[in-house]
C-alpha cells in the first residue's frame, strides 16, 4: 500500500504536464543560449543605472580643461584616472556613459510604458466592441502607422519643444499603433471562446471581462512587444538626442554624447566610440532576450 503511494507520489512528480506552464516557459528561455546573453546584458545595463553613483568613477558633468581628450587607458598617453578617456570638455567618458545608461533607460520605460497602456486600452476597446468603432480606431492606427516612426517623433517634438520628457511622450505616441494592433488582434480571438461567453451569460459587466477575463490571457505577446520595443525606444531617443530634439547639454545621453563628439571623429575618435557601443549593446541585449521570450511564451515555437 505504502508502496504504491509511494510510486504514484513519485510519477506525479515526474510527469512534466503537472508541471506550471510558467516553469515551463522559464525552462524554454533558460535553454536559450543567445536570450541568455540577451538577458546578462540588460541586467548590466539595468545595474549599471541603478548603481550609477556608486559605480561611476567621476561626476559625469564635471568638466576639466586640463583633462580634454585623453586616450583611453591601453593607448599611448592613457590614464588609469580615465579609462576609456575624457572628451573635449575634459569629462570622464566611463561616467558619462555609465549615467547614460540611466537616461536611455528612463526613456525607454517611460516611452514604452505611455504606449503599453493607451495602446492596450485601444486595442482591447476595438478589438472588443468591434464594428463601426473597431474601424474607426484601426483606421486612426493605420495613420500613424503610415508615417515612419522617427518622422513621427520629430514631428511631436518639434511641436512640443526640444527636450527629454518630449521626446518620451513622442516615442510613446509613435509606438501606440504597435500596442494597439497587437492587443486588437488577441482580444478578438480570446473574445470567442467559451469563458467569454460564459462571463457574458451570467451577466459580467464589459470592463470585467475586458480587464479581468481577456486581457490577462493575452499578455504573451505583449510582453515580447515591450521588450521589443525597449530596444527600439533607446535607439529611437539617441537620434532623437543626435538631433538636438532630445536630452539637452549637459545631460549624458548617449545620442546626445555622439552628437557633440562628431567633428572629433578623425582626432579623437574614442569620444564616439564608446557611447555607440554602449547603443549597441543595449539595443542587441533587448532583441536577443524579445525573441526568446517570443519562443519561450509561444507554444508553436517551444521544442
Amino acid at each position: 500500500m505504502n508502496s504504491e503511494k509511494f510510486m504514484s507520489k513519485e510519477k506525479s512528480i515526474k510527469n512534466p504536464e503537472d508541471r506550471h506552464p510558467m516553469l515551463d516557459q522559464m525552462s524554454q528561455l533558460w535553454r536559450n543560449k543567445i536570450a541568455v546573453v540577451g538577458l546578462v546584458i540588460v541586467i548590466i545595463f539595468v545595474l549599471a543605472a541603478i548603481f550609477a553613483p556608486s559605480l561611476s568613477p567621476h561626476d559625469p558633468v564635471d568638466a576639466s580643461l586640463y583633462d580634454q581628450l585623453k586616450p583611453p587607458i591601453w593607448a599611448e598617453g592613457g590614464s588609469s584616472r580615465n579609462i576609456l578617456g575624457t572628451d573635449d570638455l575634459g569629462r570622464d567618458i566611463l561616467s558619462r556613459i555609465i549615467y547614460g545608461a540611466r537616461v536611455s533607460l528612463l526613456v525607454a520605460v517611460f516611452s514604452v510604458g505611455i504606449a503599453f497602456f493607451f495602446g492596450t486600452l485601444i486595442g482591447a476597446i476595438s478589438g472588443y466592441y468591434k464594428g463601426t468603432l473597431d474601424n474607426v480606431i484601426m483606421r486612426l492606427m493605420d495613420i500613424l502607422l503610415s508615417f515612419p516612426y522617427i518622422l513621427l517623433a520629430i514631428v511631436v517634438v518639434a511641436y512640443l519643444g526640444p527636450s527629454l520628457r518630449n521626446a518620451m511622450i513622442a516615442i510613446g505616441i509613435t509606438y501606440v499603433p504597435r500596442f494597439a494592433r497587437i492587443v486588437r488582434g488577441s482580444v478578438l480571438e480570446e473574445s470567442e471562446k467559451d469563458y467569454v461567453l460564459a462571463a457574458k451569460s451570467i451577466g459580467a459587466r464589459d470592463w470585467r471581462i475586458i480587464f479581468v477575463n481577456i486581457l490577462p490571457n493575452c499578455l504573451g505577446p505583449l510582453i515580447v512587444q515591450t521588450t521589443l520595443s525597449f530596444a527600439s525606444a533607446i535607439l529611437d531617443a539617441a537620434a532623437l538626442s543626435f538631433l538636438g530634439l532630445g536630452a539637452q547639454p549637459p545631460t549624458p545621453e548617449w545620442g546626445a554624447m555622439i552628437a557633440s563628439s562628431r567633428s572629433l571623429i578623425l582626432r579623437a575618435s574614442w569620444v564616439m566610440t564608446f557611447p555607440g557601443i554602449a547603443i549597441l549593446l543595449a539595443v542587441l541585449g533587448f532583441n536577443l532576450l524579445g525573441d526568446g521570450l517570443r519562443d519561450a511564451l509561444d507554444p508553436r515555437l517551444r521544442d
